[in-house]
């Protein structure tokens, strides 16, 4: 058996985190090396290393995280501008390989080489 992620052991009580945000399939936490004035990650407590990883079968639960980002940034003060961000792999900077969502806020986001 693989050794539980940062995320599962939060979620399990082994680490104490505040959790803003919790339902029966995700929750919320504040990132602890912020990017930005606020900066949360959307955590499903389903363990999804990547998000490559996922299937057709997590369809419904991709769908409500996206729904949770928005009310999280609502709740946040955000909900009129914010940023989601999903890092798939360590190329990309994932360094936590359980499926989260960044929610990036209160800050002037500039258009980078990419166009966003």
């Amino acid at each position: 058996m693989s050794e539980k992620s940062i995320f599962s052991r939060i979620l399990d009580g082994e680490i104490p985190s505040d959790i803003l945000y919790e339902d029966d399939l995700c929750f919320v936490i504040k990132d602890i090396a912020p990017k930005a004035p606020t900066h949360l990650l959307l955590i499903p407590k389903q363990e999804i290393p990547r998000l490559s990883d996922a299937s057709e079968e997590d369809q419904a639960l991709l769908g409500h995280l996206m729904l949770v980002a928005g009310k999280v940034a609502e709740a946040a003060g955000i909900g009129d501008a914010f940023r989601l961000i999903v890092n798939n792999g360590e190329g990309a900077g994932q360094t936590v390989f359980h499926l989260h969502l960044h929610i990036l806020g209160n800050m002037k986001m500039a258009e980078g080489s990419l166009g966003f």
